[in-house]
């Protein structure tokens, strides 16, 4: 996933272990090329474009990313518009803006990159592996391919409010990209993580 949500780390930190599926039919509008992030007009889906070489068929591992729009920059402005007044924007930008300063042409790739440097931010110790051939759900209990998606509000949990940046003229929105989280909480994100992690543990 794109600098996934609050929940798909939560999950993350569940597990001594992650299998990441590689070999699925790419889906279409998911947050395997998104996130959404909070900024001065509400929520903000920033959209990787992508270039799905067998069309439709395209497994995940194939699909690459379509640089012609120059999304790096524009993601850039957005996270640093949306972020620059949050309380620990400045102790974490340079960690995000160096992965934009690289030149990735596999979404696994970059996905990967974004994963394993919000674990180290967060101080999550995981192992991340990825599937040699697709595999079937077999335990949805175990299985959360399909749980976390755009489309549909979460049911697994529910999120406790923190300060966000613009809390003066929004409600709380819940579950949004963990930048979210760790631009405004810091090194308070992982004890947020904990306690969503156990919700899971306990619904």
């Amino acid at each position: 996933a794109y600098f996934p949500n609050v929940e798909y780390f939560a999950l993350i930190n569940l597990f001594d272990g992650v299998m990441i599926d590689v070999n699925e039919t790419f889906p279409k509008q998911t947050y395997r090329n998104r996130c959404s992030i909070l900024t001065a007009n509400g929520p903000l889906n920033l959209v990787l474009p992508v270039s799905k070489p067998n069309g439709n068929k395209s497994l995940t591992k194939d699909v690459t990313i379509f640089d012609r729009e120059k999304w790096h920059l524009n993601h850039t402005r957005a996270i640093s518009s949306a972020y620059s007044t949050s309380p620990f924007y400045i102790h974490y930008i340079d960690e995000f803006i160096g992965i934009f300063d690289n030149k990735w042409d596999n979404l696994i790739d970059l996905n990967t990159e974004i994963i394993e440097r919000i674990l180290t931010i967060l101080e999550i110790s995981k192992n991340i592996n990825y599937t040699d051939n697709f595999l079937p759900v077999e335990n949805t209990h175990s299985d959360f391919r399909f749980a976390i998606s755009p489309k549909v509000k979460s049911d697994l949990t529910s999120f406790d409010e923190y300060t966000q940046v613009f809390s003066d003229r929004y409600a709380f929105f819940p579950n949004l990209s963990v930048l979210d989280l760790i631009f405004n909480l810091g090194p308070r994100a992982k004890d947020y993580l904990d306690n969503v992690s156990n919700k899971i543990l306990n619904s």
